[in-house]
């Protein structure tokens, strides 16, 4: 396989994705199925094409994802993340548009935990007078 192909890691939430890219037309797959496939809403789509559509090489690469834990919404942004790296090792000269987009920053934002005396993370139980 001499094949060129530049790898990728995205996080987001819980979830964690290893993308590949790899020269070609623009095909995206993602865990053995076409992007339109896997993702059934369009926003989600357009969240994972992001880095494409700025750097403008959604018809030069195609894309192998595999992705895993969290959510459809997590997910998608993971791949976002790890495509955005992909293309970093593939052309260091997109730097600036991915970082000025905010696609190399991983989204620290995690889901906060349950404490005790409490039904979720804040939710209070319901509160009575009498």
């Amino acid at each position: 396989m001499s094949e060129v192909q530049y790898l990728g890691t995205g996080r987001r939430k819980k979830s964690v994705a290893r993308v590949r890219l790899l020269p070609g037309s623009g095909r995206i797959v993602i865990n053995g199925k076409e992007m339109d496939r896997y993702f059934g809403l369009e926003t989600l789509k357009l969240i994972v094409r992001q880095p494409l559509v700025a750097t403008e090489t959604e018809s030069r690469f195609d894309i192998i994802a595999k992705v895993e834990g969290g959510g459809f919404s997590g997910q998608a942004g993971a791949i976002r993340h790890g495509i955005a790296r992909a293309l970093l090792q593939a052309e260091g000269e997109y730097r600036p548009v991915l970082k000025k987009s905010g696609y190399l920053t991983r989204d620290p934002r995690m889901k906060e935990r349950k404490k005790c005396g409490l039904k979720k993370a804040r939710r209070a139980p319901q509160f009575s007078k009498r």
